[in-house]
């Protein structure tokens, strides 16, 4: 499956999460991310996974030119939903250096889709640990903290 097929494929199932979300059905990591957009000063809702790896709770970008990057660099604040369950967050934006470990964590402790999924939107060349650390300056990775 190429990339554009995969971000298609995506953007379907994403409608459905967020279907779910707002029925209260909620599973896995899957939180709705509302953001400001950065041009129409509209929110926007986007499914997002939040990970838990070591003391913290991070959200990495999984597709080239995600909108809720842009718009979450812009933004102070951010809602994050679970379920019924909304609460303000703050995205800190992790630097090159601090993405090559969480990165590698991420693939290591996770499913295969995981490391998968970054090569198949072309944002890593290799879906192993040290293949998507090495594509960190390629993938943004945000820190969320208490607004």
């Amino acid at each position: 499956m190429n990339a554009d097929s995969y971000r298609r494929m995506t953007n379907t199932i994403n409608k459905v999460i967020v279907g779910l979300h707002r029925r209260g059905i909620v599973f896995g990591p899957m939180q709705l991310l509302t953001v400001k957009g950065r041009r129409t000063g509209q929110s926007r809702t986007f499914p997002i996974a939040v990970n838990t790896l070591g003391n913290g709770r991070y959200i990495f970008q999984a597709f080239p030119k995600a909108a809720w990057v842009a718009n979450a660099r812009v933004a102070g604040t951010v809602t994050l939903t679970r379920g019924r369950v909304s609460a303000l967050a703050r995205l800190v934006e992790m630097s090159v250096e601090e993405r090559r470990p969480l990165l590698h964590e991420l693939v290591t402790t996770s499913p295969a889709s995981v490391g998968n999924r970054f090569v198949t939107t072309g944002l890593a060349d290799a879906a192993t640990p040290d293949g998507i650390a090495a594509a960190a300056h390629r993938i943004a990775v945000f820190r969320v903290e208490p607004a």
